[in-house]
């Protein structure tokens, strides 16, 4: 049986002597990833730079007055989705950095990156005889605006997407473990695309039909679809998050996991778009949106509720873990690992002086960061950054634990 650990000593989780601290001693202080730095670096320079383009790009046709109405309303429905995203982030919340640099991805990049190849197409198409013209949803048309709305445009912009989520997947290995995140960068990542989509679209119906026009777009991108591209690019990252916690089928296996979540981003994404672009009658449309979509995005809660408890009940195993070699106790694993004792935690702590506050906040936050450690651990996709993640974490919480306790 593991003992106690002592006043100023720490019992390691697995074996080992118990290792007392020096007399004078001093908090730990957290490290910050590299890699999230020189994201955070990159993409907030490249990410910037790459929406001031959209932006000017966007005024050229829609004038200065006409794009700052039309950016106004984009952010109706960005400020909901992001909302959102935060309610699923709560648990085991992510590095704002890396979701700022999944916003700017989203915004600038992946939407830079659509413009791009689909100039190219235009320009291809031209040299070889022959016009593209329309829109990613318009009405009837050519073949070659069919072809461009339910294929081309679900590929190249699910592809710049998903890019943006691999990039975070390679850089935050020791953050990135799970569905759940993958849902929150996929969605911050979508929650940006969709924001920079919907300055278009909104400035081309209002000069094309003018208020009416807006309207109804706002009414059907903003009021009724604004999760759209999120349930889309949501399989690619939850795709993602699947395969962060594996190690068995070797990498050809994670692979197809991905590929899997791509195809079927891409899938949904072409079929919402073949039926924007077939459905030209707006009752006609809104059927669709009740009969497809509306159950598609309560399918996504779902999912996203049963992901959650799936979190928290992670935590609670193993935390119970550290618990029995002496690292917690057992009611402080139900403060830390539970809703309702977090939310007592909260309430007790917001009577508290700022530090005590503070301390909780943050003694919760790297709790729950160990569970999730150690759970890599378990799933055998840990490595030696992971176990000093563990060490680190261990003397955080001991840490905050000591001012909250005073």
């Amino acid at each position: 049986m593991t003992p106690e650990p002592a006043p100023g000593s720490a019992a390691p989780l697995v074996g080992g002597p118990v290792t007392p601290v020096a007399p004078v001693w001093t908090a730990p202080v957290r490290r910050t990833p590299g890699g999230l730095i020189a994201l955070t670096i990159i993409g907030l320079v490249f990410g910037s730079l790459a929406l001031l383009l959209v932006l000017v790009y966007l005024s050229t046709f829609l004038g200065p007055s006409a794009l700052v109405l039309c950016l106004l309303l984009a952010l109706v429905p960005l400020t909901g989705i992001l909302l959102v995203v935060r309610w699923i982030d709560r648990w085991e919340p992510e590095p704002r950095p890396a979701l700022w640099f999944a916003f700017l991805w989203g915004a600038g990049i992946s939407v830079v990156t659509a413009l791009v190849f689909d100039l190219g197409v235009q320009l291809a198409l031209a040299a070889a005889g022959s016009s593209r013209a329309g829109s990613e949803a318009g009405g009837a048309g050519s073949g070659t605006d069919a072809f461009a709305a339910v294929l081309q445009a679900p590929l190249v912009e699910e592809g710049a997407k998903g890019v943006g989520i691999l990039v975070l997947f390679l850089v935050l290995r020791r953050t990135f473990d799970g569905p759940v995140d993958g849902i929150v960068y996929a969605a911050t990542i979508a929650a940006g695309f969709a924001f920079s989509e919907n300055i278009q679209y909104f400035g081309v119906a209002m000069l094309e039909s003018g208020a009416d026009g807006l309207g109804f777009t706002f009414l059907v991108r903003g009021v009724f679809s604004p999760f759209a591209h999120v349930t889309f690019t949501a399989c690619t990252g939850i795709a993602f998050g699947i395969v962060s916690r594996r190690r068995a089928g070797g990498a050809l296996g994670r692979v197809l996991i991905v590929l899997a979540g791509f195809a079927l981003a891409v899938a949904l994404h072409g079929l919402w778009n073949g039926a924007a672009y077939l459905l030209t009658n707006d009752s006609a449309l809104l059927f669709y949106y009740l009969l497809v979509q509306l159950p598609l995005f309560i399918g996504y809660i779902v999912a996203v509720v049963l992901l959650r408890r799936q979190e928290e009940k992670i935590t609670v195993a193993r935390l119970g873990e550290y618990a029995v070699a002496g690292w917690f106790t057992s009611r402080e694993v139900s403060m830390l690992a539970t809703g309702p004792g977090r939310r007592q935690a909260r309430a007790w702590a917001a009577r508290q002086p700022r530090e005590r506050r503070l301390a909780m906040r943050l003694f919760i936050a790297d709790a729950t960061r160990l569970a999730f450690a150690r759970q890599r651990m378990l799933n055998g996709t840990a490595d030696r950054v992971a176990r000093a993640d563990e060490a680190e974490l261990l003397a955080l919480v001991e840490a905050h634990r000591a001012v909250v306790i005073g």
